[in-house]
């Protein structure tokens, strides 16, 4: 009992850290970076998950991906890289690789 307190907290660290390490892998394995919109159907349409991917930030491409595979844009990472692309949807120039998924 005189160690309780001690012994409580470094449990709750180690399950707080290896829950984190298991999200961590799981996000990675599940986010597929893909630079055509054949790809980004495909992975729609198999595994799904989180997808990568340069976006031009047009509401009406946003919309007709989403009408298409129904998939819209979930964020753009924090840690983003100013990057040169195309849009995947509609060719134009794109400045990020945006986050896709699906809505559950």
């Amino acid at each position: 009992m005189e160690n309780l307190t001690e012994t409580l907290n470094t449990a709750f660290e180690e399950i707080q850290n290896g829950l984190l390490a298991k999200h961590k892998k799981f996000t990675e394995e599940n986010t597929h970076e893909i630079n055509t919109y054949q790809e980004f159907k495909e992975i729609m349409e198999g595994p799904k998950g989180f997808i990568s991917a340069f976006w031009c930030e047009n509401p009406e491409c946003e919309k007709k991906i989403k009408d298409e595979t129904k998939a819209s844009t979930r964020c753009l990472p924090l840690d983003f890289k100013e990057e040169k692309g195309k849009c995947i949807y509609c060719g134009k120039e794109a400045h990020h690789r945006w986050l896709f998924a699906q809505a559950y």
